[in-house]
């Protein structure tokens, strides 16, 4: 019998800006404490991360104005808050690592995608990051453009 495969991640949510608004220093892998009906919502994949970035809150990390919206076969009742702040889960050691960036001036922590890991469980990729200024931008505008003309000259050549 041959071995499994792993499935590939299946992306709820993704923060497609994030790399070209700052630079992605380092990532982690984070759980995400949610209701069910944040869990069957996001399974539909209508959720959003491109305003929400991560803090701190009583010595905890949490996820602050990340949008999941409700699940409408749900009742009324057993709703939830949209844009809630949403605990992170991570171990303690990387969590004072997390803490002594923060507390360095213009670091940030920003949610990078949220998805499903093989166990169907709700992960976050945060990623720890600075801020990109506008030449910056331009800069990395300008080798992504030079790398797509470049694919294409090596495509057609041969």
């Amino acid at each position: 019998m041959a071995a499994r495969e792993p499935e590939p991640r299946r992306i709820a949510a993704q923060n497609r800006r994030a790399r070209f608004d700052y630079f992605i220093e380092d990532t982690l892998e984070a759980g995400l404490m949610l209701t069910g009906t944040e869990v069957k919502s996001l399974r539909g994949g209508r959720a959003s991360i491109n305003e929400a970035y991560a803090g701190l809150k009583g010595g905890e990390l949490y996820l602050f104005n990340a949008y999941i919206p409700e699940y409408l076969q749900a009742g009324r009742w057993l709703q939830h808050e949209v844009k809630r702040p949403r605990k992170l889960l991570v171990r303690k050691r990387e969590l004072n690592k997390l803490m002594g960036a923060i507390k360095q001036k213009g670091v940030t922590l920003i949610p990078m995608q949220v998805y499903f890991n093989d166990r169907g469980i709700a992960k976050l990729q945060v990623g720890v990051a600075t801020g990109k200024k506008k030449h910056d931008k331009r800069e990395s505008e300008k080798e992504r453009s030079w790398q797509r003309d470049k694919a294409r000259l090596m495509r057609d050549k041969g």
